[in-house]
Formats: structure tokens, C-alpha cells, sequence
């Protein structure tokens, strides 16, 4: 690959692949090659798809994509001119999919989208209701081109925002740009970076470093990993334009080491940019110099704090510091120099608004929060995967217009935003626009877009058990409210969960969460708490319920309410005896029972019953003495 001495040539070359790349003429499958359709076999479906066509001497294009979005349906792809999106594709269907729809431009129905049987297939990716009210900025091009193509980049208009940047504006005039759009930091914290790249501008220097923050450890988010697997060159650009703005020369990208697809494709890209003169020296023969790298963490959710990630960056261990000095000043950056962070996401979207301009993308979303957020959508929800929507829609929308609404059409009870350091919203909010501040106003927060939904059959209690259980373990124990103040509230919740808790503990763990939040050094000590105080604030009868009637609703704590055996349901199959460890299950002449006194609570018995005949009482209430316990 020739480097391209000037910006002429980058436009010339624009041009030429424009017209070669994607020829309308030919047949094209794009078919999603990101980890959740990978990890569903879309390999062995493209090898299908190529092999049939070989076969039938067809000519056709096949586009490995990253994520697509409905990572439930997959493996998933588009397949063009006629724009059929197919799911839930296997090798088999690779003969249909080639003689109905490459050669005969007809859809194969048994691969559409349908929301149930009884309902007509969906042909088009726009008329699927997850895709309907979808705005993609951030992942423009997931779905369009192959990641590890440099070419798909430039031939879909990847580069121009460099192009016109470099060709038509000045540093200055890119950052303030970026400023007036008022793009907020879609890593969670919603600081506008605008004003964080003229913080880092203004600290000087002949050396500053432009850092992408990838390193994504939130339970169930896989936003960044997706942008940095689909479309590795938007990323590097929105760096390029970012270095470009505040005259900075060093780049580093900071990925988690469990994402190992994505760390491929970065350095493919990086490698490809270079050979391109897109990166490195004098880039498009300018004085404009710019060097990237990929640094890999090691997995510590703390190092997502900006402070222990420039340690990790440094080879030190992930330690949060105090500050200041603050990152974008010198002594406070990667290795002292002054450091501009942003999230993969945010970089994601500046090309696009440099590109089009701050208008447009205050056009997108609210006044106070414009343009879009990625969420990753997972849970108790009919269809989980990747979204992108405007900022001001509401929860109901992405839930249950996007999302299909909940499993098994059982009730929804809440949602958890922000990672394991948001909160939990009721169902009084689903119809909150979704924003950073409208979150923080009900004790949640945007974060960096994970969103679990939960549905009836959840136990609060222990969902907030289960995200204060990650915190804590990813506590690196520098500081001692973080360290000594989550175990504390940790040791409360499972005396809770297992019947052994009392009223005093619930007001114990409000006020133990209440000093770890003011008092923590870095975000996630600050953070931890905010499952356990938003659970408390909106869910507190189903504390006190663990507590008082030693019950848990939705039958998920072990240790808690009365086994008993429904003999009217019982079938007298003998599983619930043999799954009992403890010899509590009693078999009679025509029944079994559930012997209180040997009973552990275990759930065994529960779990093992195959029609649902062991149930779990309120209280304390046990059934009358029988014959077969007097005689033991």
C-alpha cells in the first residue's frame, strides 16, 4: 500500500474507491462478524454461503461486519440490493439463501425476522421494530464494512473529517467545534469534551497524549467492544482529530485483555493507517504528526477510573490517586505529560460532527444532552443486544418498542442503568427521556450504557447483593472506606439473604453506604453503593420482608420461607427426596413432606420438583405432625 503524499491524493483515492468498492451491481452479503454472532457460528455460515456459490458459479460479495445490533436473532446479516435482512442463520440455509435471494431476488421466509409465529415475516432491517427507532452516529458503519478493510472505511467517507479538517480549519477551529456541539462524555461521567480538550490545549508543552479509554468491565456492556471490533478507523480518526485539535502527538488506545477481537482489529487498522500515511509522521505531507498504540489492561475493573488506568498505561498496578493534578495538566498525565481520556465512544462521534458540523449533531437528542447513546440492552427483555437511540427517549421505548417488551410477557419491575454503579428506576419512570441528568435526578446515571432490565420474578435484594459483590471484589483496597465499607455492606446483605437480618441492618446498610459514597476516593468506591440505595429507596418492603417474614417474593434467596409439598399437585415422583441432602423430605404411604426440623432451606427440593408442587410459604408456619415423623 503506496503513502499517500498529500490531501489531494486522499480524496483522489476517496473517489476511486467510491465508485469500485460496493458496485450496486453485485449481489452483497453483509453478514455480522462481531463476538456474540461469531460465538453463534457466522463463520460456518459465510464458508456455507461461499461454497454454494461457488458451486452454482454465482457471482457474490461477502462483507464480514462487525455488530450489527440483535445479538439474540443471531447470527444475523443483510443481504443486498434487495436489502433482506435475514436471522438466526445456520449452514443449511446457505442453498436457500443463494438460489431464493442472490439468484432468484426473492426472500427465503423461514430466515426473517418475526415477532411470533401468527405474525407476518419482516423482510426489511428498517421495518424491525429493535432497528425502527434506532439513530446511528457512533455506529454508523457496524453493519456496512469489513473492520478490517481500510478501503470499506475511506469508500463509505472515513477520513473526510480528517480531510477537512486538515485541508479547511484550524486547530482551533476543530476544537471549538467539538466544544459547541457540546459533546458529553459517553463514558459516563457526561463532562463535555470540548472543554476537556481545551483544558489539555492549554497546559502547553511539546509533548501531550491523546488516550482512549477501553477498558469496559461493567457486567453485560459491550458498547466500546463493538465500536473497536466494527469500525477500528472511526476510532482512530476521532484520535487523529482530537491530536489535530489540541496539538497533541502520542496516541494510546487502552483495551481489556478479554477482548481479544478487538485488539486484532486495532492493530490491523493501526497497521493499515500507517502504511496509508494516515498515522505516523508528517501525515498527508503536513507538519502534523501523530503515533498510536494498543495497550492491553489486565482485567481490573478499577482501571476504567481515569487515575489507576494512566497507572496500568505507566506498568504500575491500577491505584486511583487524589487530584489534582488533574490529567489534561503536566505531572498529572501518562508518565507527567498532559493527557486528554475520552471513552471509544466519544472519539467514535467526532468525525461525524466535524464532518457535518455542530448543528447537526444538536439537531440529535436533547438541549442538555445532545446527540446519541449507545446501551447495551440485556436482561429480562425478548430482544437483548447492541442499540443506538437519540438521548430524550424514554425508557419505554427502548424497552418495550425496541426491546419487544418482557420474556414470557411477565411484568417488568425495573431496570438498572449505569453498570454495577448505577441504580435500579421503577416502573413509575419508564416514560423519563432518557439523559444524563434526568438518571441522576432518580439515583441512577447514564454510565458507559449498560442496561439490565428486570422483571417480576427478581429479588432486589439480591440483585443489589449481586452488583455490590462485584464492586467489592474489584476493589483495588487502597482506600479504607472502599475497601473496609463495601465488605461491611456486603456481610449485611447476605445476613439479609439467608433470614438471618434484622431491621437494624437495613438502617446500618443505608448509613454504611452513605459514608463509603462521600467517602471513597475514586469512582467506583463512590459508586458501589448506588445499587444497594436506589434498591432501599424504591424497593425497601422487599428488605424488610427478608427480614420480618424471613420470605423472599420472588423465591431466588436460599434460607428464606417455609418447603412445603403441595400434595394435591404431587405426582409422587421422588425427585425432591432424592435432590435433599439433609433427609428432609419424608415419603409416606401416598405422600411426601418436608420435615422442618431436618429442613436447611436449601432449595433443593424446590429446584428438583419438576411441576412446580414444592412451594415456599410466608413465615414460619410448618404442616401438621405427621405418623412417618413420630416414628423417626
Amino acid at each position: 500500500m503506496e503513502k499517500l503524499k498529500n490531501i489531494d491524493e486522499l480524496s483522489a483515492l476517496r473517489s476511486r474507491l467510491e465508485a469500485e468498492t460496493f458496485r450496486p451491481e453485485t449481489p452483497r452479503v453483509r453478514a455480522c462478524c462481531g463476538t456474540a454472532c461469531t460465538a453463534s457460528g457466522s463463520s460456518g455460515v459465510i464458508d456455507a454461503l461461499n461454497e454454494e456459490a461457488s458451486k452454482k458459479g454465482v457471482e457474490m460479495d461477502v462483507v464480514k461486519t462487525g455488530c450489527q445490533g440483535l445479538c439474540q436473532k443471531g447470527p444475523v446479516m443483510n443481504v443486498e440490493p434487495q436489502g433482506i435482512f435475514y436471522q438466526k442463520v445456520s449452514p443449511e440455509h446457505a442453498p436457500w439463501l443463494v438460489n431464493y435471494t442472490i439468484v432468484g431476488g426473492v426472500p427465503y421466509r423461514q430466515g426473517l425476522y418475526r415477532d411470533s409465529i401468527l405474525e407476518e415475516p419482516m423482510a426489511r432491517m428498517t421495518d424491525i421494530p429493535f432497528y425502527k427507532k434506532q439513530v446511528r452516529v457512533a455506529l454508523r458503519n457496524n453493519g456496512l464494512i469489513d473492520p478490517r478493510n481500510i478501503n470499506h472505511y475511506i469508500a463509505v467517507g472515513g477520513y473526510s473529517a480528517l480531510e477537512k479538517a486538515m485541508s479547511s480549519m484550524s486547530p482551533d477551529a476543530v476544537l471549538d467545534e467539538v466544544d459547541r456541539a457540546n459533546l458529553r462524555g459517553r463514558g459516563g461521567a457526561g463532562f463535555p469534551a470540548g472543554r476537556k480538550w481545551r483544558h489539555t490545549k492549554k497546559a502547553g508543552g511539546n509533548i501531550k497524549f491523546v488516550i482512549a479509554n477501553g477498558d469496559e468491565g461493567d457486567p453485560g456492556a459491550f458498547m466500546d467492544r463493538a465500536i473497536m471490533e466494527g469500525d477500528p478507523h472511526g476510532l482512530i480518526e476521532g484520535m487523529l482529530l482530537c491530536a489535530y485539535a489540541i496539538e497533541g502527538g502520542y496516541g494510546i488506545i487502552y483495551v481489556r485483555h478479554e477482548y481479544p477481537l478487538a485488539v486484532k482489529n486495532l492493530n490491523i487498522a493501526i497497521k493499515q493507517a500507517e502504511d496509508l500515511g494516515l498515522l505516523g509522521k508528517n501525515i498527508l505531507g503536513s507538519d502534523f504528526s501523530f503515533h498510536l498504540d494498543v495497550r492491553e489492561g489486565a482485567g481490573a475493573f478499577v482501571c476504567g477510573e481515569s487515575t489507576a488506568l494512566i497507572a496500568s498505561i505507566e506498568g504500575e498496578r491500577g491505584f486511583p490517586r487524589p487530584r489534582p493534578p488533574r490529567l489534561s495538566e503536566h505531572g498529572g498525565g501518562a508518565w507527567g505529560y498532559p493527557s486528554n481520556l475520552n471513552n471509544i465512544e466519544s472519539y467514535a462521534c467526532v468525525p461525524p460532527i466535524v464532518q457535518r458540523g455542530a448543528d447537526w449533531f444538536l439537531g440529535i437528542g436533547t438541549r442538555n444532552s445532545p446527540g446519541t447513546k449507545v446501551f447495551a440492552l440485556t436482561g429480562k427483555v425478548k430482544n437483548t443486544g447492541l442499540v443506538e437511540v437519540p438521548m430524550g427517549i424514554t425508557l419505554r421505548e427502548i424497552i418495550f418498542e425496541i426491546g419487544g417488551g418482557i420474556m414470557g410477557d411477565k411484568k417488568f419491575k425495573a431496570v438498572q442503568t449505569g453498570g454495577p454503579s448505577g441504580g435500579c428506576i421503577t416502573e413509575e419512570h419508564l416514560d423519563m427521556p432518557v439523559d444524563f441528568d434526568s438518571l441522576v435526578k432518580v439515583g441512577s446515571m447514564m454510565g458507559s450504557g449498560g442496561m439490565v432490565v428486570m422483571d417480576e420474578d427478581t429479588c432486589m435484594v439480591d440483585v443489589s447483593k449481586f452488583f455490590l459483590s462485584f464492586t467489592q471484589s474489584e476493589s483495588c483496597g487502597k482506600c479504607p472506606p472502599c475497601r473496609i465499607g463495601t465488605y461491611q455492606m456486603l456481610e449485611i446483605l447476605e445476613k439479609i439473604t439467608t433470614g438471618k437480618g434484622t431491621l437494624e441492618d437495613i438502617d446500618e446498610l443505608e448509613r454504611i453506604g452513605r459514608l463509603v459514597q462521600g467517602a471513597s476516593l475514586c469512582g467506583l468506591g463512590q459508586g458501589a453503593p448506588t445499587p444497594v440505595l436506589s434498591t432501599l429507596k424504591y424497593f425497601r418492603e422487599e428488605y424488610e420482608e427478608h427480614v420480618r417474614e424471613k420470605y423472599c417474593r420472588a423465591k431466588a434467596c436460599s434460607g428464606l420461607g417455609t418447603y412445603v409439598i403441595d400434595n394435591d399437585a404431587c405426582f409422587l415422583c421422588g425427585l425432591c427426596k432424592e435432590a435433599c441432602a439433609f433427609d428432609a423430605v419424608i415419603e409416606t404411604k401416598d405422600s411426601f413432606f418436608v420435615d422442618q426440623d431436618y429442613c436447611t432451606k436449601c432449595k433443593a427440593c424446590y429446584v428438583a420438583c419438576p411441576i412446580d408442587a414444592v412451594k415456599i410459604q410466608k413465615g414460619s408456619q410448618t404442616p401438621p405432625v405427621s405418623e412417618a415423623k413420630c416414628q423417626r
